[in-house]
């Protein structure tokens, strides 16, 4: 096992990576720029290297520093977390060079799975159903145009190199296409320093369900199930849960998922942790999406429902053990639940809300997890993804781990910067959410379903108040008739008396 692993992250995950490091009295070496000086993972890490300016290219993103500082502290491993280099197939083979483990797939694996077009080819030849759409990049706008209109509009356009929603566009027509293809790809090249973008066929009111898959050195493979990941907003996972309420109305799934997912991997000589993505209609068909090769976001849920610290399994596969378990040792128990609780305000579209922590009370008690990277008094710094922290709580079943949820939210106290914790709480609430009614367009959905129940209340508070101010200055209105013209004329047929109760 290594006696040092340096953590190539910022934030909640780094802090989830450190933890894992001290269960397993492996010394942590934290990496931080000017913003994240005195960040909450650089704080717990045993060591800590400085790495550049706040701006990611400059840091996090920079392979260079990152490896200067792994070889100035002697790291016998890298982990990348998500996001940043994680799913870099050089920075991998860059850490091979330089002697020191990179923790994640091999750096061939990376390549035949990091580029979504190159993936999509890949699991066509493993049998596997893929979403309709292109296998070769659509950035030419006329190739693109007729790509479209082979697939049939709406489209999606993404980047080939990509994900969590960068260099995504729908486009619903053709008179959209050429503008989409100019955003998308700039996007796409200010994100992972790749253009290239490729198109998807939408399906409508999809569900978002990915497989979780483990693999050793020695050809071993399994799957820990599936989460449903289907409430996004901008293309981005907000709320996760494990299992699936889509797949526990149909058993079946969760096999077939799983192994369309273990021949993907197989065919790409996978080892480590990956999350095999997949869309699922209504109608009880799945297709292939994308393959994440690296942890994810989301993990903790599998982790509540099998059992298994996958970030100590990342480490331990990385080290050169074999899985200590096969597939039909896998258990799934209950049901987990997660909100990802980012600096934003939902009702400006999720605006990015940085600044100062000023206040911050954190729930806890049974079955609830909470994954955090912050403090009172810590700046949120603007350069980076607004994530705070991840809510996690389990129970028995889905309505217990939903009311757990409800009970977390309601403990949790943050001021300074705008959050979505409110949002998360009328989500909760909402009778669609709760009977596992969810796709990928819900959130667009609930924010039109609140909108029509709110129309009427504004309607009826505006028609008390009109009411409350005839009644204070009656010459205005002589008689109830009057009164009851001038009301309904504008808004509702009540009485006077009911209208001041």
């Amino acid at each position: 096992m290594f006696g040092s692993v340096l953590v190539a992250n910022r934030g909640e995950i780094a802090v989830r990576i450190v933890r894992a490091l001290r269960d397993m009295s492996i010394r942590s070496i934290a990496v931080f720029s000017d913003a994240d000086r005195g960040a909450l993972h650089v704080r717990m890490a045993d060591e800590a290297a400085h790495i550049g300016p706040a701006a990611s290219a400059e840091s996090y993103l920079h392979q260079d520093r990152i490896l200067e500082a792994a070889q100035k502290h002697r790291a016998d491993a890298i982990h990348p977390g998500y996001g940043f280099l994680s799913e870099n197939a050089e920075f991998a083979a860059a850490c091979a060079r330089e002697g020191m483990v990179f923790v994640g797939p091999s750096a061939e694996s990376i390549r035949r799975l990091g580029s979504k077009t190159a993936a999509r080819i890949l699991a066509k030849q493993a049998g596997a159903p893929v979403v309709p759409g292109s296998e070769k990049p659509a950035n030419d706008v006329e190739h693109a145009r007729a790509l479209a209109r082979e697939v049939g509009y709406p489209v999606l356009l993404k980047a080939s190199a990509g994900g969590g929603g960068k260099g995504m566009r729908r486009v619903n027509a053709e008179s959209e296409l050429e503008s989409a293809i100019r955003d998308a790809t700039s996007e796409a090249e200010r994100a992972f320093q790749n253009g290239e973008i490729y198109i998807e066929k939408v399906i409508e009111q999809a569900r978002h369900i990915e497989i979780q898959i483990a693999g050793d050195h020695y050809g071993n493979l399994v799957h820990l199930g599936e989460r449903e990941c289907s409430l996004q907003r901008r293309h981005q996972k907000i709320v996760e849960e494990c299992p699936s309420p889509w797949v526990a109305q149909h058993p079946d799934l969760r096999a077939a998922m799983g192994a369309a997912a273990l021949k993907i991997a197989r065919a790409a000589g996978y080892d480590n942790l990956g999350t095999v993505e997949f869309l699922a209609d209504n109608r009880g068909n799945f297709y292939f999406l994308e393959v994440n090769t690296r942890l994810q976001v989301e993990h903790p849920v599998t982790e509540l429902v099998t059992g298994y610290d996958l970030v100590q399994l990342q480490l331990r596969i990385a080290a050169g053990e074999a899985l200590p378990f096969s597939q039909s040792d896998v258990r799934w128990q209950g049901w987990a639940m997660e909100c990802r609780v980012c600096a934003e305000d939902p009702e400006t579209n999720f605006f990015p809300s940085p600044g100062m922590i000023v206040q911050l009370r954190e729930p806890s008690g049974p079955g609830v997890r909470l994954d955090s990277g912050v403090y009172p008094g810590w700046t949120v710094p603007l350069e980076y993804d607004p994530l705070l922290a991840k809510l996690i709580t389990w129970g028995p079943d889905r309505n217990a781990a939903m009311q757990r949820l409800r009970r977390a939210l309601g403990e949790y106290t943050i001021t300074g910067v705008e959050t979505n914790v409110a949002f998360f709480r009328e989500i909760l609430d909402d009778p669609e959410f709760r009977a596992g009614n969810i796709s990928t367009e819900f959130v667009a959905n609930f924010f039109a379903r609140r909108k029509l129940r709110a129309e009427p209340a504004a309607q009826l508070d505006l028609a008390v108040a009109l009411a409350a101010a005839a009644y204070a200055k009656p010459r205005l209105l002589t008689s109830a008739a009057q009164h009851r013209e001038c009301v309904d004329s504008r808004w509702v047929t009540l009485g006077r008396d009911q209208l001041l109760q």
